[in-house]
C-alpha cells in the first residue's frame, strides 16, 4: 500500500505540471493582453505600461533571456512561485489579494454544495436499493418514472419554479441572501431535486448489477433476510461504482454551484467565479480554475485509496 500511495504522490508530479503550464497558457497567452482586458480597448498607452509594470506582465513571458538578469525572472517562473506560496495575485475588482475573497466564498458554497451532495447521496441509495429490492414492481416502475421527470426538467426551471411558487407566492423561504442557515434550505432542496434523477438511475444500475451474482443466491439459500442481503452485501460491493460516481461532484464542493450561488444571492466561490468573469478579474477566474484542477488530483488520489478499503478483492499495487 505505502508503495502504491508513493508511486501515486509522483505520478501527480508530471499532472500538477502540465496543470500548471496549461492555466498559464490560457490566462496569459492565449487570452491576449490583460491589461487591455480589465482596461479596455481605449484605455491609454501609459495605464496599459503601469498595469502590467504593477502585475508583474512587463516581464517575458516564460523564461528571461536578458543579459545581467536572472533566467527565472519571467512570468511563467513567478506563477509557478507564487502557487507553491499559495498566493494567486490580486484582485482587480476587489483591490485585495485572491486568496482572502477566495476564503470568504469557501464558507458559503461548503453551507451549499455539502447538504445538496447527501441528501441525493443518501436519498438516491435508499431509492435505489427499494427499486432493487421490489424490481418489476409497482415502486421501481413508480421511482423509474420520477427519476425520469427529474432527469427532463432544466435546472434553471427548478429554480425559477422553486422560488416563485415557495419563496414569493407562499412565503415559505427566502428568496435572495445570506444572513442564516435558513437561506439554503431552498436552494439546497432545488439542487437536491435537480441532481437526484441522474443518481436514482445510477446507483440503481449499480445495485442491479450486483444483485443477479452467484453470491446472492447462495446468500438467500442459507436463509438471509432480504435486507441483510441489500445492505450487508450487495451494497458494499457496488460501492466502488458508487463511490466513484460521488466523488466526481466533490472537487465542485470546493468551487460552489454557480447558478444555484447567483439566482439566490449567497457570496459563495460560484458566485465570486462569475462576478469575476463578468468583471474581467482574471487573477480569480484563473484561481479558481486551477484549484479545481488540482482538487480534482487529490480526490481521485483519495479515491483510489478508498477501493481497497471498500472491498477487499482489490489489491493496489
Amino acid at each position: 500500500m505505502l508503495r502504491y500511495i508513493v508511486r501515486r504522490l509522483l505520478e501527480l508530479i508530471p499532472t500538477t505540471i502540465g496543470i500548471l503550464v496549461l492555466t498559464f497558457v490560457l490566462f496569459n497567452v492565449v487570452g491576449g493582453s490583460s491589461a487591455e482586458v480589465v482596461l479596455g480597448k481605449n484605455a491609454t498607452k501609459a495605464s496599459i505600461e503601469a498595469f502590467n509594470k504593477r502585475y508583474g506582465f512587463d516581464k517575458p513571458l516564460l523564461v528571461n533571456t536578458k543579459s545581467g538578469e536572472s533566467f527565472f525572472d519571467s512570468q511563467f517562473f513567478h506563477f509557478v512561485a507564487n502557487v507553491a506560496k499559495g498566493e494567486f495575485g490580486d484582485s482587480t475588482e476587489h483591490r485585495e489579494p485572491v486568496v482572502d475573497v477566495l476564503k470568504r466564498g469557501v464558507g458559503p458554497s461548503l453551507s451549499l454544495t455539502v447538504p445538496i451532495l447527501l441528501g441525493c447521496t443518501v436519498l438516491g441509495l435508499a431509492l435505489a436499493l427499494g427499486c432493487a429490492a421490489f424490481r418489476g414492481g409497482a415502486f421501481d416502475r413508480s421511482v423509474l418514472v420520477m427519476s425520469t421527470v427529474l432527469m427532463s426538467v432544466n435546472y434553471v426551471v427548478w429554480v425559477l419554479a422553486g422560488q416563485f411558487f415557495l419563496a414569493f407566492k407562499l412565503r415559505l423561504f427566502p428568496i435572495w441572501g445570506y444572513e442564516s442557515a435558513f437561506y439554503i434550505v431552498l436552494p439546497a432542496m432545488i439542487g437536491v431535486l435537480s441532481s437526484l434523477g441522474v443518481d436514482i438511475r445510477f446507483f440503481r444500475t449499480a445495485v442491479l448489477d450486483e444483485i443477479y451474482k452467484p453470491y446472492v443466491r447462495t446468500a438467500r439459500a442459507k436463509g438471509l433476510s432480504g435486507a441483510k442481503i441489500l445492505v450487508k452485501h450487495v451494497l458494499r460491493n457496488s460501492l466502488i461504482p458508487i463511490v466513484t460516481f460521488i466523488s466526481l461532484s466533490i472537487p465542485y464542493l470546493f468551487t460552489g454551484s454557480l447558478l444555484l450561488e447567483t439566482f439566490f444571492g449567497i457570496p459563495g466561490l460560484g458566485s465570486v467565479s462569475l462576478n469575476a468573469i463578468n468583471s474581467a478579474d482574471l487573477a480569480v477566474v484563473r484561481a479558481v480554475v486551477l484549484l479545481g484542477a488540482l482538487l480534482y488530483q487529490v480526490v481521485n488520489l483519495l479515491t483510489d485509496l478508498a477501493y481497497a478499503a471498500l472491498d477487499p478483492r482489490v489489491r493496489l499495487g
